[in-house]
Parts: structure tokens; sequence; C-alpha cells
């Protein structure tokens, strides 16, 4: 029984060393067509755009995609989006911003003369000064465009929307209004409420948001 076994044994190594030592041969046969192939088709993107628009072109739908699109970019020019969240001011309040910043890597000049290294603070005020203020008012509401134009010349202060239109504003008042695209002053700042003055105080930004008097523009 022993050696039957041993026997056993020995054949499947020997067919093992034969399927992996062993000579191997393939050979390639045509098999015929099993289904039915098609082509690969690439269609030319740019010719199939330019066919597209000239239909467009043709039917006047270009001429009315345009006019539309120019309406809605006039419109968002005269009044853009009001920023959220903002509020009249119910309560005076005054703070102040710090704006120093945190290099995340050395600046050099064109001559590779250290400017700033990474990791040092720098602020600023250190080396302009802020010589306007920056008023934030709600353009929708009269009272605060009244107070900010009669408490604030061109020269003092940029009046700088929140909401309403600065093109019918500049119209009306003859002089320049801004607006804050999407919030981005008001949230860095931290305001929440209108009219809001920022000012520089030394080495900081002064905020105060200013509770109006119902009926003093000033």
């Amino acid at each position: 029984m022993r050696m039957l076994v041993t026997g056993c044994v020995c054949a499947i190594a020997a067919l093992g060393s034969a399927l992996v030592l062993g000579p191997m041969r393939s050979e390639a046969k045509d098999y015929g067509q099993a289904a039915q192939t098609f082509p690969v088709i690439e269609p030319d993107l740019l010719s199939t755009i330019e066919s597209r628009l000239r239909r467009a072109e043709a039917s006047g739908e270009l001429a009315r995609t345009n006019e539309m699109f120019a309406k809605r970019v006039e419109a968002k020019v005269r009044r853009p989006d009001p920023v959220a969240g903002i509020t009249p001011a119910r309560a005076a309040r005054t703070w102040d911003f710090d704006p120093s910043v945190t290099m995340e890597r050395d600046i050099r000049d064109q001559k590779g003369n250290l400017i700033a290294s990474a990791g040092q603070r720098i602020n600023p005020l250190d080396f302009v000064a802020i010589r306007q203020d920056l008023v934030f008012i709600d353009g929708d509401n009269p009272e605060q465009m009244a107070w900010a134009t009669a408490r604030y010349t061109d020269l003092k202060a940029k009046i700088i929307l929140v909401r309403g239109s600065p093109v019918e504003q500049m119209t009306a008042k003859k002089r320049r209004f801004y607006f804050d695209q999407a919030g981005k002053l008001t949230s860095r700042f931290g305001i929440e409420h209108t009219p809001a003055v920022v000012s520089q105080a030394g080495k900081v930004m002064r905020i105060s948001e200013v509770v109006l008097k119902t009926g003093a523009p000033g």
C-alpha cells in the first residue's frame, strides 16, 4: 500500500513538471466572424458645435440668447445680489480688527533678496495708511443713504452698499458708490449690521456699527 501511494505521488510530481517545464506551442487560428461588427465613429465635436451655432444663427435663436444674456449681466451690474444676513443696527458696538497676516512661505524680490520669511507675521498698516473710511450701508434704506452722503464726502470715505443699485445711486447723487460683492468685506470685518464704519486706528482697523436716530441724517 505504501509503495502504491509513493508511486502515485511520483506520478503527480512528474506530471506537474511536464506541465510547467515542458515545451508549449500556441497557434493562431481564424474562427470566423461570430457576430456583426460596426466601425467606431467619433464625430468631430468642434464641427458639431459649429453646425449647431450656424443653425441657431440662421433661426435667430443665437441673437435672442445673446440679448437675454446681455440683459442678465446688465441687471447684475446695476443691482447685484444683496449681501445676506445684514440688518439695520439696533445697538451700537465697536471692535478692532488686526489685519496682520502670517506668511506661509518666504517672499523675495526680483533679485532674490528676502522680504519676509515664512512664519513671519506682518501688519500692512506698518507700511501703508488708510486715509479713507469704509462706510457700509443699505442702499435701499433712504435714512442710511442720507446719513452717509451728508456725513462723508468722496475724499473722506468710500461708501459701500450691501444692498441696492450703485449705478442708480451714482446717477442720482453724482458721486461714486461701491458694492460689497458676495459680502467679502463685511464677512472679513465681522460686520452684521449697517451703517458700519471702518477706519484706521493706529495698527488696527476700528469698526463701529451705528444706530441711526430716525429723521436725523447727520
